[in-house]
């Protein structure tokens, strides 16, 4: 498989979570910013492929995370129903993914270097610069791609879903980060997109 030479750094719309036929519930908290939040942190080889679930015997703690939990909660928040505080969604990312590099980091240092990440880059302020907005108008994937681009300084990954109407819409961003989980990079391979040529960016 190769070793892991990339980590893809995963966010997604809130909005085209919650217009698809499966709706979504806003955390307990409440509703989330109109922003990109975290999906999640993912050791992956170059080939794109990933290692999962790599020790059952270091399961997720909150008390590790407890200092930065009101930032996961705002960062790294879950929409899926029922509602929660967003302990069952980190779990199951520290759980499939970040034990996988349990080697290089703490359960706290994994998601400080998410939270990191996240507050290093700025998609929605990029697409807004070149005219892009969440107004559920329809956009040029290119002129998406671009900005993106321009704004992280390497090429991310561009993923969309259908809503419940069947359109296509903006969803993820796969962002290539380097093993120190904090330096951009151009990624070695993309993911399906599932995109096509013009996609809707829906409102939340």
């Amino acid at each position: 498989m190769g070793s892991y030479r990339n980590r893809p750094f995963m966010l997604q719309w809130p909005g085209s979570y919650c217009d698809t036929s499966s709706s979504c519930c806003y955390p307990t908290t409440g509703k989330p910013a109109s922003d990109f939040s975290i999906h999640g942190l993912w050791p992956n080889y170059n080939n794109g492929g990933y290692p999962s679930s790599c020790d059952p015997n270091n399961p997720f703690d909150i008390s590790q995370v407890s200092d930065i939990e009101s930032q996961l909660q705002t960062s790294w928040d879950s929409l899926s129903c029922p509602s929660s505080d967003g302990t069952s969604f980190w779990t199951h990312e520290w759980d499939k993914h970040g034990t996988c590099a349990e080697s290089l980091f703490s359960q706290h240092a994994y998601f400080q270097s998410a939270l990191n990440l996240r507050s290093s880059v700025n998609p929605l302020g990029g697409l807004s610069a070149a005219g892009i907005n969440p107004d559920d108008g329809a956009y040029s994937l290119t002129a998406i791609q671009n900005a993106l681009t321009s704004s992280l300084g390497h090429t991310p990954g561009v993923q969309c879903s259908s809503d419940a109407s069947g359109n296509n819409q903006l969803y993820q961003l796969y962002i290539c980060v380097a093993t120190d989980a904090s330096t951009l990079i151009d990624c070695p391979v993309f993911p399906t997109s599932g995109c096509s040529s013009t996609v809707l960016f829906p409102s939340f």
